[in-house]
C-alpha cells in the first residue's frame, strides 16, 4: 500500500471526475507545477493505484433502455467449475459485469437490453443455458446515482 497525502487524494478525486485532464491543468488546480503533478500521477500509476482509464458510455443513448441485475446461484449437482461458468457468462455481450460474491447468490450480473422483451430473449437464450446454472433472481434498475468513494 502506498502512502497518500492530501494532495495525492485531491489528485485522485480530480482524475476520477475527469481522467482526460492534463497534468498542467490539474497542477494549476492543486497548486502544483506541471512536472510535479506529472511525477505524482506517474508514481500513483506505478504503485497500481490507477487500474486504467475508462470511457463511461450512456447505455440508454445507444438504445439499451433496460438494466437488470441478476443474482445467480449455481446448481450443486454436477459441480460445474467456476471457470466454466465464468468463461461462458463473460462471452454474453449483454452481460456488462460479472461479480463473484459471497452470500445468498454466487454471482451478481449486470445485464443490459434494449427493452424487456429483449431482456427476456437474453435470459431465455443465453443466461438460462449457462453451465451449472441453478437459481436466478432478477432486479430491474429503476434509477442510478453514482457517488465517489471515500478518497
Amino acid at each position: 500500500m502506498i502512502d497518500l497525502d492530501d494532495t495525492d487524494r485531491a489528485l485522485i478525486r480530480a482524475l476520477a471526475k475527469d481522467a482526460t485532464r492534463n497534468a498542467g491543468a490539474l497542477g494549476r488546480d492543486l497548486g502544483l507545477s506541471q512536472p510535479a503533478c506529472w511525477r505524482r500521477i506517474k508514481r500513483l500509476k506505478e504503485a497500481g493505484v490507477f487500474r486504467g482509464t475508462r470511457l463511461e458510455v450512456d447505455a440508454a443513448a445507444l438504445g439499451f433502455g433496460v438494466t437488470v441485475f441478476l443474482g445467480v446461484k449455481l446448481a450443486t449437482k454436477g459441480r460445474v467449475s467456476l471457470e466454466d461458468f465464468e468463461r461462458a457468462v463473460t462471452a454474453i455481450p449483454e452481460v456488462q459485469t460479472v461479480e463473484h460474491v459471497l452470500g445468498l447468490y454466487d454471482y451478481r450480473l449486470r445485464v443490459v437490453a434494449r427493452d424487456i422483451s429483449d431482456f427476456e430473449r437474453v435470459l431465455r437464450r443465453r443466461v438460462m443455458t449457462l453451465p451449472g446454472l441453478g437459481n436466478v433472481e432478477a432486479n430491474v434498475l429503476l434509477s442510478e446515482e453514482r457517488r465517489p468513494g471515500p478518497i
